[in-house]
C-alpha cells in the first residue's frame, strides 16, 4: 500500500486550505478556513504563510470589531496568474482562460474537421487556441489543462484510447510541449468534470459523489470521501460501456447493449429515429437534434416526449445500479444531454431509478443538474493546471525550506 511521505501530506493540506477559500466565495480567515477543513490552527496558518509568500492568496485587513481579537480577511489573489482549461470534444474545443479566482477572462472555440482528426491535426488546433487564447498574456499562465478524450495517463499526457477518432497510446503531452513554454496537464472529461465539482461544485459539500457526463460519450467521476477515485490504471468511471441491454444496440467501442448506445447524444437521436424515422426534429447534428427534442417536448410533442421518456428509463435503470454500487450521497448530472434536456429528462430518471435501486440508498442519495458557472470540462482542466501549481516542488520546496531556515536559526 502506498504511504503518504511528508510532502504528499502537506500538498494535500495546500489543497485543502485552497478549497475552502474558494468555497468561502469572497474573503475568510485562519480560524474559518480550519473549521471548515478540520486541520489544526497551526497547520492552517503554515499552509496561510505559504499561500502567502507565493501571492496565491492576499490579506485584506481585518473584520469588524467586535468580541475577541478582530480576525484577518483573506481572499484568492486573482492576480496571481492565469490559468488554461482546454475541452476537446468530437467537434470542436473549446478554450476557457481563467484568472486565479477562477473567472473566465475570455474564451474560444475551434470547430474539428472530421476529414482532420490524426494527433498532429488535433495538436496543430490546440496550439493555434493555446495562441489565440493567451495572446499578450502568455507569461502570465501558470499551466494548462486539457481534457482529453478516452482513456488517458495523466503522468506521461498519453491518449492511451480515444474512442472519437481511434487513437490508441497518442503522446500528445510530447507532440505539444516542445511549442508551448507552460507546465501541461492531461486528463479525460470525466475526472475533469469531477474535479471541477470538488473544488467548486457539489464536491464542497459532500464526500461521496459521482458526476455523471452525458455527452457524445458518457461516464462517471466517482469521489469517495473526498477523493477522487482513479482506478489502477486511471480508467475508472467508464459506465458509459457497462452494459444495460443484452444483445442490445451495437456500440463505438464495438459491443453491444452499452449504457453510451442508449444516453449518449448519438443514442437519444437513434432512439428519435426508431420512434420515427422521418421526424422533423433530425437536425444537422445531434446536438441540434436534441435541442429540437427538447424544445418540442416542452410544447408537450408526442414523439419528443416519447424521447425523454425512453431516455429517462433507460438512464433511471444505470443510475439504480450506481446507487446500489457506490451509495453516494449526491449524484451530479452535467454537459450536453443534461444541459438540454435537463430536469424533464431528470424527473423521469427519479422515477425509474427509485424503482430499480435499494429503498435505502435511493433515500439517501440527491440527484441534481450541474450548477457551475462555466464548462465543467475546461475548468475542472484549469484546476488540473492549479493543482499542479500548488504541488509545484520548486515553487513551494523552496519556500518551505526558507522557512525552516528562519524558524529554526538562533
Amino acid at each position: 500500500m502506498y504511504q503518504l511521505t511528508a510532502r504528499d501530506i502537506r500538498r494535500r493540506n495546500r489543497f485543502y486550505v485552497l478549497q475552502a477559500v474558494y468555497a468561502a466565495e469572497g474573503h475568510t480567515s485562519r480560524q474559518e478556513i480550519a473549521r471548515a477543513t478540520g486541520l489544526s490552527f497551526a497547520t492552517v496558518g503554515n499552509m496561510i504563510a505559504e499561500l502567502l509568500d507565493v501571492g496565491v492568496l492576499a490579506e485584506l485587513g481585518y473584520d469588524a470589531p467586535g468580541i475577541g481579537r478582530p480576525r484577518a480577511q483573506l481572499a484568492v489573489n486573482p492576480a496571481r496568474g492565469m490559468l488554461v482549461g482546454v475541452d476537446i470534444a468530437e467537434t470542436s474545443i473549446h478554450f476557457d482562460l481563467f484568472d486565479l479566482a477562477m473567472s473566465v477572462l475570455r474564451s474560444v472555440e475551434i470547430p474539428v474537421d472530421p476529414e482532420a482528426t490524426q494527433p498532429d491535426d488535433v495538436a496543430e488546433l490546440i496550439i493555434r487556441g493555446i495562441h489565440e487564447l493567451t495572446a499578450d498574456d502568455s507569461d502570465k499562465v501558470l499551466g494548462v489543462g486539457l481534457s482529453v478524450p478516452g482513456l488517458v495517463e495523466p503522468e506521461g499526457g498519453v491518449s492511451v484510447f480515444s474512442p472519437y477518432w481511434h487513437w490508441r497510446d497518442v503522446s500528445l503531452k510530447a507532440l505539444l510541449a516542445t511549442r508551448l513554454p507552460h507546465p501541461l496537464y492531461l486528463d479525460n472529461p470525466l475526472k475533469a468534470s469531477t474535479a471541477a465539482h470538488l473544488w467548486f461544485g457539489a464536491g464542497r459539500d459532500v464526500d461521496d459523489l459521482i458526476v455523471v457526463t452525458l455527452r457524445a460519450g458518457v461516464g462517471i467521476g466517482v469521489v469517495i470521501d473526498g477523493t477522487l477515485y482513479r482506478g489502477v490504471t486511471n480508467s475508472a468511471g467508464e459506465w458509459g460501456h457497462t452494459n444495460l441491454v443484452l444483445d442490445g444496440r451495437l456500440c463505438r467501442c464495438g459491443r453491444q447493449g452499452c449504457v453510451e448506445a442508449y444516453v449518449s447524444a448519438p443514442g437519444i437521436v437513434q432512439t428519435l429515429r426508431e420512434i420515427d424515422p422521418t421526424s422533423t426534429l433530425f437536425g444537422a447534428d445531434d446536438a441540434t437534434t436534441i435541442a429540437a427534442v427538447a424544445a418540442a417536448a416542452a410544447r408537450e410533442d408526442a414523439t419528443a416526449s416519447e424521447v425523454v421518456e425512453k431516455t429517462g428509463q433507460y438512464l433511471g435503470v444505470a443510475i439504480a445500479n450506481l446507487v446500489n454500487l457506490f451509495n453516494p450521497r449526491t449524484m451530479v448530472f452535467g454537459d450536453l444531454v443534461a444541459n438540454l434536456l435537463g430536469e424533464r429528462l431528470l424527473e423521469v430518471t427519479r422515477r425509474v431509478a427509485a424503482h430499480h435501486a435499494m429503498s435505502d440508498p435511493f433515500a439517501a442519495v440527491t440527484l441534481q443538474l450541474c450548477t457551475l458557472p462555466h464548462n465543467p470540462s475546461s475548468l475542472g482542466a484549469a484546476t488540473f493546471a492549479l493543482e499542479g501549481f500548488l504541488a509545484d516542488r520548486e515553487t513551494f520546496g523552496s519556500i518551505a525550506a526558507r522557512r525552516a531556515i528562519r524558524t529554526t536559526t538562533p
